[in-house]
């Protein structure tokens, strides 16, 4: 079900800071931050040969990330993402095998302009999932 691991998110503090850190100290290709209102975010993508890191940075005080900052001050890795192929197809199927999706359990647009969903991390051995249909 699960195909390509898509990128690992990382909740900063100080979103500025983490982009010099990648940049200039690591040499990675950092792309533009951009806002995600509905998410309560704003991401920016350190674009690798194989694969991608995001940088969350709380938008907004109802942001999910603030609350995962003040449990984590110095902030920690958020998620991971697979891809799927269909992602009405996959949430279904991880319903039917006892996985919860968080939410309303239908998806949103993320930061690449795809649908995805999370997963609840108490069913996947503590660690919050999100798929995003491929494009």
């Amino acid at each position: 079900m699960i195909g390509r691991f898509n990128h690992a998110a990382i909740a900063v503090p100080d979103l500025e800071a983490a982009i010099k850190t990648y940049r200039d100290v690591l040499g990675a290709k950092v792309s533009e931050s951009q806002d995600l209102p509905e998410h309560g975010v704003t991401v920016v993508f350190v674009e690798l040969p194989n694969t991608k890191v995001e940088l969350l940075y709380p938008l907004g005080e109802k942001s999910p990330i603030q609350g995962f900052l003040d449990k984590n001050p110095g902030g920690g890795v958020h998620h991971i993402c697979y891809e799927v192929d269909d992602i009405l197809a996959a949430r279904d199927q991880l319903q039917k095998e006892g996985v919860r999706v968080l939410g309303t359990g239908e998806p949103r647009i993320g930061a690449h302009g795809n649908p995805v969903l999370f997963l609840h991390p108490k069913d996947l051995y503590g660690t919050l999932v999100e798929l995003e249909q491929a494009s």
